[in-house]
């Protein structure tokens, strides 16, 4: 299951596609978006993608994780709420 970085990309976002279509077929192509149902086997194979690719790139995909909670929650303490930015 050894494959360089560029292809467990292609699989995340692959992967993330179906997560979006799921998305977009439960709420109608958003017309009704409280009626978002997404699958947890997709979101599972999403976040397989995602660690195999952190392995792929020599990532410690805890370490990542870790570093990203201690940014946001230092955006939340400097602005008193959450961000999506970079």
């Amino acid at each position: 299951m050894e494959c360089p970085p560029a292809y467990r990309l292609l699989d995340l976002v692959s992967e993330l596609g179906e997560i979006a279509t799921d998305a977009t077929e439960s709420t109608e192509y958003g017309a009704h978006p409280s009626d978002i149902r997404l699958g947890s086997d997709e979101l599972g194979d999403a976040l397989f993608s995602l660690l195999a690719l952190a392995d792929a790139a020599d990532v410690d995909a805890g370490q990542a994780l870790d570093d990203a909670l201690e940014k946001y929650a230092d955006r939340i303490d400097d602005t008193g709420m959450p961000s999506s930015g970079r």
